[in-house]
């Protein structure tokens, strides 16, 4: 990308921020839970929530591409404080904006590094105990690769609409995304994040621009809903840039060479893939969901050794703004869907040995 070009997109970038900072104006911006920084490094930092003494401990791995406070919405939608009401003790890996000198990070820095020493910061801690690993979208990809590199540091592993498996055919939006991803882009030592949101919109006009919109009219019906869309909305202006190696990884590794599933993906000198999985894991898919459908994940979960995953089903809801955030912000999945993740979470800490049905439906309870 021409210099010129990047300054537009980063001029882009702080547009973006002010019409967010309007949405904070009207008393619509993030409502986050205290927290203290137990860690940092060049491109990450690692915060802690909560009391000490509580158990399990959650190491949440938030994706690289927003902000993280889409975990901690608002009081009434926020997955960190569900967590915390549960006497979980939690912890949230967030990342920070890649200065120049980071340009050449990639998912052995971010997948890697990063993780590995939020897990060990984590465990010491929370005396020795080790953490359930957690994620939604690409940081729960980032979350199981780290797993499958070093399973023994990880008591079990929980995955939130993160597509794992990246075979033409598992959703448009990744089909899109591989053939558009234009070569000038990986080529660029720091992308811009509303770059990112518009190759993505590209990629998924239905997905990122029209059920956005469909999702805004319908929410005008519910006041309640209406405000988490809202907030949302707030929440996808605020653009966080990527270096470029990272980015260019993922889109030839996993979009275009699906190497994860493949057990073929390069990580600080081997490769991983399911077969190096055998962690209790549970994976909840919203099956309304273009950018992680079930067809992104089931296989993987299929490929994993001695049937270890489990897999929830929810349906799409409204008032979510994407469909992809609906398990983050959803009003039916924190009736539904999280107190699944609470009741697995809590069993696997008892016995991480028991076996569990593959798939369960969260509306209705059911194995199928």
């Amino acid at each position: 990308m021409d210099p010129f070009c990047q300054a537009c997109f980063a001029l882009m970038d702080a547009l973006r921020r002010l019409q967010g900072d309007f949405f904070g104006a009207c008393a619509l911006g993030p409502m986050e839970c205290s927290y203290r920084v137990l860690a940092s490094g060049p491109h990450w930092r690692l915060r802690a929530y909560g009391e000490a003494g509580g158990r399990p401990s959650l190491l949440i791995v938030a994706a690289p591409i927003k902000r993280p406070y889409i975990w901690d919405l608002a009081p009434s939608h926020s997955a960190i404080r569900y967590c915390l009401s549960q006497t979980l003790r939690v912890y949230l890996l967030e990342w920070l904006s890649p200065g120049v000198d980071q340009a050449n990070a990639g998912l052995d820095d971010y997948a890697g590094e990063a993780v590995s020493e939020c897990l060990a910061r984590t465990a010491r801690d929370a005396g020795g105990e080790q953490p359930f690993l957690m994620g939604h979208s690409l940081g729960g990809t980032l979350a199981a690769i780290h797993a499958a590199l070093n399973p023994q540091a990880v008591r079990g592993l929980v995955l939130l609409g993160a597509p794992l498996c990246f075979q033409p055919g598992v959703s448009g939006f990744r089909d899109a995304l591989a053939s558009v991803a234009p070569s000038g882009l990986l080529d660029t030592d720091i992308v811009p994040g509303s770059l990112l949101s518009q190759i993505s919109a590209i990629a998924s006009p239905s997905t990122f621009v029209w059920s956005r919109l469909m999702d805004a009219m319908v929410s005008l019906a519910d006041p309640a809903a209406t405000a988490v869309h809202a907030r949302v909305e707030r929440w996808a202006l605020d653009e966080v840039p990527l270096p470029g190696r990272l980015l260019r990884e993922i889109v030839e590794w996993l979009y275009r060479d699906n190497r994860f599933y493949h057990g073929t993906l390069p990580i600080r000198g081997r490769v991983v893939g399911p077969s190096g999985l055998p962690l209790p894991t549970l994976m909840v898919i919203n099956t309304a969901d273009e950018i992680a459908p079930l067809a992104s994940m089931a296989p993987f979960a299929q490929a994993m050794p001695g049937g270890a995953a489990r897999v929830i089903e929810t349906a799409g809801e409204s008032g979510a703004g994407l469909q992809h955030l609906a398990i983050l912000v959803g009003f039916r999945a924190y009736a539904h869907v999280w107190p699944e993740i609470m009741s697995w979470i809590k069993a696997s800490a008892d016995a991480a040995s028991s076996r569990l049905p593959l798939s369960i439906s969260a509306e209705e309870g059911e194995p199928h």
